[in-house]
């Protein structure tokens, strides 16, 4: 494995080793006067949640290969460098290091969980470097600690394509409330950033309903045995179980809940809509539901070319959950170079601390209508899209059931 650095002016290359994956996927290279641009992209590519991961990694792949064929940077060839942290926080902020490190890197996709993100989000504040993720969803990281009380961002060079957890667990909760007509809920999470975060949040927004949370409970990622979980779900007679955290468990969780008797569905968030919660779950899974950030993909137009190049190129991982916003991310980015290039004569600056500067202020400046709807960014560096989707399982397969945005009101 290895990784590309380059002295800009020249486009001379030297050869690095590097613990990073190269999947580059047939994008050009480089030759001539042209300069080769690194965008890392970091997320679970093995172990768990590795499904939704590799779908981030083949989402931002896509984006820089349709650079590249359309020469959308003159003179400029855009590389991936896919960073495995195996959705652990430690792992991820190494990964950042290795990225920011990177005399040819511009900017950066991901990661996929919250909790890896806030490892990861002071390395590339310090380094200047744009980071973009497609699918972290806790509030904190764009609003600060006190985002329910006193908003303030913390870094300014990170941005999300993906809507926060403050709009998809009241989303989930007004399904559950008033789509589903469920009175009683109980409400476990994963004791993570994201699972925790979102798992709150829906158990407020159900109680302003009007609805009751019987009680909680927690599990821990790797859990394989959910047997005195289910009993207390039992016994609390809920009509309902909220589930804050990721399909690996949930998917477990699922299953032992309907085999011991609790026909009840399980409801959770993002990280449980992939194919894999279903194929965990078995036939247990039939009925349960999830909310996801955006519309479903295959409904989009503009998405129609990306989902025929992803199955064509015999890409793993999932698409439907964030690869459209993956492609998103990586494309304000490539966008943002375009417009430093543009301002400068065409050229690139030589100064890789003044490139990455401007790319960071010309991706808050982003416009543009990618896969997923208009991409843009507010203040705070959150995607100005905030449509979201429940999806049900019918018939072994996640259908969308509802389309909109969330009332916090």
């Amino acid at each position: 494995m290895v990784i590309l650095t380059s002295v800009l002016a020249t486009g001379a290359l030297t050869l690095t080793a590097c613990g990073s994956r190269d999947d580059n996927g047939g994008g050009d290279s480089a030759g001539g006067d042209t300069t080769t641009l690194t965008i890392g992209v970091d997320a679970p590519l093995s172990g768990e949640n590795s499904t939704t991961g590799l779908g981030i990694q083949y989402g931002a792949q896509i984006a820089v290969d349709d650079a590249n064929k359309n020469k959308l940077v003159p003179g400029v060839t855009f590389k991936l460098k896919a960073f495995d942290d195996k959705a652990q926080p430690a792992t991820g902020q190494s990964n950042a290091t290795s990225i920011t490190g990177d005399k040819t890197a511009v900017g950066a996709v991901g990661p996929l969980n919250s909790g890896v993100a806030q490892s990861m989000q002071q390395v590339f504040a310090s380094a200047n470097m744009v980071q973009i993720s497609p699918s972290n969803t806790n509030p904190e990281l764009t609003q600060g600690k006190n985002w329910q009380t006193d908003k303030k961002r913390p870094f300014k060079t990170y941005f999300r394509t993906a809507t926060t957890d403050e709009l998809q667990g009241s989303f989930a909760a007004d399904y559950a409330f008033n789509g589903l007509k469920k009175k009683s809920v109980f409400v476990v999470d994963d004791k993570q950033t994201y699972g925790a975060g979102l798992a709150k949040i829906f158990a407020e927004q159900f109680k302003k309903l009007g609805g009751k949370v019987v009680e909680t409970d927690h599990v821990n990622t790797g859990d394989k045995d959910f047997g005195s979980l289910v009993t207390k779900i039992k016994n609390s007679k809920a009509d309902l179980l909220y589930y804050g955290g990721q399909y690996d468990e949930s998917a477990l969780l699922s299953k032992q809940m309907k085999d011991g008797g609790v026909k009840i569905p399980l409801f959770g968030g993002d990280g449980m809509f992939a194919s894999t919660y279903i194929e965990a779950g078995g036939a247990a899974t039939e009925g349960d539901l999830a909310t996801a950030i955006g519309v479903p993909a295959d409904t989009l137009p503009a998405a129609k070319q990306f989902i025929e190049t992803y199955k064509a190129k015999g890409y793993k991982g999932d698409y439907g959950a964030y690869g459209a916003y993956s492609y998103d991310a990586a494309t304000a980015i490539i966008n943002a170079v375009k417009a430093v290039v543009d301002a400068n004569d065409g050229k690139v600056p030589t100064d890789m601390t003044d490139l990455r500067s401007k790319v960071v202020d010309e991706v808050q400046k982003s416009d543009f209508q990618g896969l997923s709807g208009k991409v843009s960014f507010d203040e705070y560096g959150d995607t100005t899209n905030k449509q979201l989707t429940v999806y049900q399982v019918v018939k072994g397969e996640w259908k969308a059931v509802k389309t909109g945005t969330a009332d916090l009101n």
